[in-house]
């Protein structure tokens, strides 16, 4: 196997973008790994060139002195967190499935248990190598083209490529002693939340509601020696555990990848795959998110006959409004276990208007996040239904699954005027697809179910 350079893989990715420009055919990413939007099984085929990137996937290096890393696009979380570990340091935000990549991390905001102190995994970056839809490279930092810079995350790759990424590192021990904290009403969960998040005693806070009257707090502390430890790996389920453990301790890579196996809970959406005999059958051939991503994707013809998709999305509520929230999800969604993920942005990120921080009110957010819920229902569409109260909170919602948006609400909501001034330095000629045309909702209607344009008032 020939190796290449970082710079020669670059100049292959430019070479092929070049190509496209001169066909005027539009682009798609192909870089190796499994995509983590939610798989749409109406998705029509692409008349678009595919950019290959696979090879852009290694860590560059690593300064211990620094603790810094740079690392190329392509890099699983997973890879890189063992590369790090064995120099006792990691990411200051390690997303919870193993392949997720940095440079989607980067493109769609990516969180996790560490997110109350930290904010997303992009918080930490430094400097991004971007290569623009003519083919140039840009080096963008808080230094330097900051305006490309604070707009590269949350574009989800509709700017340019990111081709290399230097980013921060934390200290680390090797295990994470977990704490499991139950109540029975949201009252006094939220208060113990709250408290958590405010006094920053633990390394890891996030929690799973697994009903309305058990709502746990999951606290995690790095420590250096462990009494045993318990892997979320094959037979056991992480989900699970929550409600009937008080404390246990993890590996701190395990403790990373705790939600893997199952990908959060959709396992239990295949009869019987969360018992021990067929886990122990065929659990090493279908668990794990990756798995179940390529799963999903051969059976999408069967998905096709559902009426719609299943509601899998991460919404971010202002946290002054979360049991308001809370109340509302109660009463209309009953789908359950929802995650609890405490978010802190440093600031005010630039790819959200104006009106819409506005609205938002605070950097305090908590994402809940609902994995699986069915939206089958006659006369009740969830996901529009979720849309709809997140806006009237003034929360916000990832783009990764369906969108109900007509283009004026979306640009209410994402910042036009900064994202197209982004737009004309980094691909003048729309290589790229726009971000709205990426997720327009008629992306994900194609039986002619309603679709309703949401205003925000």
């Amino acid at each position: 196997m020939t190796y290449l350079s970082h710079d020669a893989k670059v100049q292959q990715l430019i070479q092929q973008i070049v190509q496209a420009r001169q066909d005027k055919s539009g682009i798609k990413l192909h870089k190796g790994a499994v995509s983590h939007f939610v798989p749409n099984p109406y998705e029509g085929k692409s008349n678009k060139r595919h950019i290959r990137t696979q090879g852009l996937n290694e860590l560059l290096s690593v300064d211990t002195g620094q603790r810094l890393a740079v690392v190329e696009p392509g890099i699983t979380f997973a890879n890189l967190v063992q590369a790090t570990l064995k120099h006792s340091l990691i990411p200051y935000t390690v997303p919870e499935l193993k392949g997720i990549t940095v440079g989607g991390a980067v493109s769609g905001c990516s969180l996790e248990s560490m997110s109350y102190r930290y904010g997303g995994f992009h918080d930490r970056c430094l400097e991004y190598e971007v290569v623009s839809g003519r083919g140039e490279v840009i080096l963008c930092s808080r230094q330097n083209n900051r305006d490309l810079f604070e707009m590269i995350h949350g574009s989800y790759g509709t700017l340019g490529f990111i081709s290399k990424i230097t980013m921060e590192l934390l200290p680390a021990k090797p295990y994470v002693h977990m704490h499991y904290h139950t109540f029975r009403t949201l009252a006094d969960f939220w208060a113990f939340l709250k408290e958590r998040c405010e006094k920053s005693d633990y390394d890891f806070v996030d929690a799973i509601v697994h009903a309305p009257d058990c709502l746990v707090v999951c606290l995690g502390q790095m420590v250096e020696t462990a009494p045993y430890t318990t892997a979320y790996d094959w037979l056991r389920v992480f989900y699970k555990s929550t409600s009937t453990r008080q404390e246990e301790y993890l590996t701190t890579y395990d403790y990373f990848f705790r939600y893997d196996t199952e990908c959060h809970w959709l396992s239990r959406t295949v009869p019987m795959l969360e018992s021990w005999p067929m886990r122990l059958l065929v659990g090493k051939f279908v668990l794990g998110s990756s798995n179940m991503i390529r799963w999903s994707k051969r059976l999408s013809p069967l998905l096709r006959m559902k009426k719609r998709p299943d509601v899998v999305v991460d919404v971010f509520i202002p946290a002054r409004r979360l049991e308001e929230f809370f109340g509302w999800y109660t009463e209309t969604f009953r789908y359950w276990p929802l995650w609890i993920v405490p978010y802190r942005a440093p600031q005010h990120y630039a790819w959200i208007s104006d009106e819409q921080q506005q609205r938002m009110g605070e950097l305090f957010l908590i994402d809940c996040a609902i994995y699986g819920k069915p939206n089958g229902e006659e006369g009740n569409d969830y996901s529009e239904l979720l849309e709809r109260k997140v806006m009237e909170l003034g929360g916000i919602k990832t783009l990764i699954s369906r969108n109900h948006y007509d283009a004026e609400t979306f640009w209410q909501i994402y910042s036009k005027p900064r994202y197209l001034a982004a737009k004309e330095r980094l691909d003048p000629d729309h290589l790229f697809p726009d971000l709205y045309e990426k997720f327009q909702p008629s992306h994900y209607q194609p039986t002619g179910n309603a679709h309703v344009g949401i205003k925000i008032s």
